[in-house]
């Protein structure tokens, strides 16, 4: 039985052939509900409405729905339905400070830490990206590679703090971003702008300079937040 079926099936077992557990998957499911605007943040919708929308089993969608409102992700209302969260001028001031705290202090570890390799690939790779977007047709290609490389360097600077409560934090913080991104159209100069302030954070951590990272993260955080609050 397929990993799909499986999920169909409420009284099927508990795990996936992969070992992922149902409650895992409808977790995952249901976010990605939201950010393919699937159900539209914002919405009020009943459980049978995720159901039917989503293809999640009853009681896997219950287990996910109770992580995900601890998440802060949406509230659940007994008898009336599912309240998601709508991203406002708060959440997204809040989410940002939040990320900066957390980063200043990853940027250091990863200035003193990070391979020198994985440093000089990243580099590589970012000015690779801008040398293409600006001679190039900005296209969903590009704003993958933007994503891709987003996620390696935040991610990786995240990861060398070895922390296992500022990862699970780190995560929760990122499902906020992509909501509060929801609605921002990626245009060649905002990609570029975001680029080169990665580079920033990079060419500091190229040269160990901790100092120099943790102001540059500031720099970065500070001016994507100016850019997100425009769109309130």
């Amino acid at each position: 039985m397929t990993q799909a079926a499986s999920l169909a099936d409420e009284t099927g077992p508990r795990e996936t052939p992969d070992n992922r557990r149902l409650s895992d998957i409808a977790y995952d499911r249901v976010l990605e509900g939201l950010f393919d605007r699937k159900v539209p943040a914002g919405a009020f919708v009943s459980q049978n409405d995720l159901v039917n929308l989503l293809d999640i089993p009853v009681q896997p969608l219950r287990d996910a729905l109770r992580v995900l409102e601890a998440e802060g992700v949406l509230t659940i209302h007994p008898r009336s339905g599912i309240q998601f969260l709508k991203p406002d001028l708060e959440l997204a001031r809040s989410t940002y400070q939040f990320r900066t705290i957390i980063e200043r202090a990853a940027a250091r570890t990863y200035a003193e830490t990070a391979e020198v390799e994985t440093v000089a690939a990243l580099i590589a790779d970012h000015k690779a990206l801008i040398e293409d977007i600006e001679r190039g047709e900005f296209d969903a290609g590009m704003i993958d590679r933007l994503g891709e490389l987003e996620e390696r360097l935040h991610g990786g600077m995240i990861a060398s703090l070895r922390n296992p409560l500022i990862e699970t934090t780190a995560r929760r913080l990122k499902n906020y971003v992509t909501l509060i991104r929801l609605e921002r159209l990626v245009t060649r100069p905002l990609a570029l702008r975001t680029l080169r302030e990665h580079l920033e954070i990079l060419e500091a951590a190229r040269i160990r300079d901790a100092a120099a990272a943790e102001t540059a993260v500031s720099h970065h955080f500070q001016a994507a937040l100016q850019r997100i609050l425009g769109m309130f």
